[in-house]
C-alpha cells in the first residue's frame, strides 16, 4: 500500500500537488514544476523525500506524503516536517492517508527522531479530526511566519 517514491512517480507526484493545491483552494499558489520537482526530491542532493499510497486492488496511485528533515536544539536530533499528506477523494477512508503517517512515524522511531510535525488549515476539519484520532495535537502557542515574493526579496537585498 505505501512504498517510496521514484523518480518515474514525478508526474503523479506533481498532479497529486496540484490536486491539493486546488483542494486548499490555491491552485494559482502550486507553481512547483516537475523538473523542480525531480531535482528535490532525486537531484544531487535531495532536499525531500516522497512515499506514495496506492490501491490495494489496481495498484494505482492514491495518495502521497512529501517530507523533509528538521531540527530541534533543544531536543538535540532531527525530526520530520511533512509538507504534504494527501489521499484522492475517492479513496478516502481506505487507510492510506494513516498508512502514510504510519510510515513515516516508523521512520522516525527508526531513526531515532522525535518529532513528526506538519501544519494543517484551521478550516480543513476532516483533517484536523483525522490527525486528532491518532493522538496529534495542534501546537496553539506557535504562530507560523512567512516571507515570501517580494518581501522576501526586499529583506534578502538590504544590507
Amino acid at each position: 500500500m505505501i512504498r517510496t517514491a521514484v523518480p518515474d512517480d514525478i508526474p503523479v507526484i506533481h498532479a497529486l500537488v496540484r490536486e491539493l493545491a486546488e483542494y486548499e483552494k490555491a491552485l494559482e499558489e502550486a507553481r512547483a514544476t516537475p523538473e523542480q520537482l525531480r531535482e528535490a526530491l532525486f537531484g544531487k542532493s535531495p532536499a525531500a523525500y516522497a512515499h506514495i499510497a496506492e490501491d490495494d486492488v489496481t495498484g494505482e496511485p492514491v495518495g502521497f506524503s512529501l517530507w523533509f528533515l528538521n531540527f530541534s536544539t533543544w531536543r538535540g536530533v532531527h525530526g520530520v516536517y511533512l509538507e504534504d499528506l494527501y489521499v484522492r477523494p475517492t479513496a478516502r477512508g481506505g487507510g492510506h492517508g494513516k498508512a502514510l503517517l504510519t510510515e513515516l512515524a516508523r521512520i522516525c522511531v527508526e531513526r531515532g527522531y522525535q518529532r513528526l510535525e506538519w501544519s494543517v488549515l484551521n478550516w480543513n476539519r476532516p483533517a484536523i479530526d483525522f490527525y486528532e484520532s491518532l493522538g496529534a495535537r495542534p501546537q496553539d502557542e506557535w504562530t507560523v511566519y512567512r516571507l515570501t515574493d517580494d518581501a522576501l526579496e526586499a529583506l534578502g537585498k538590504r544590507g
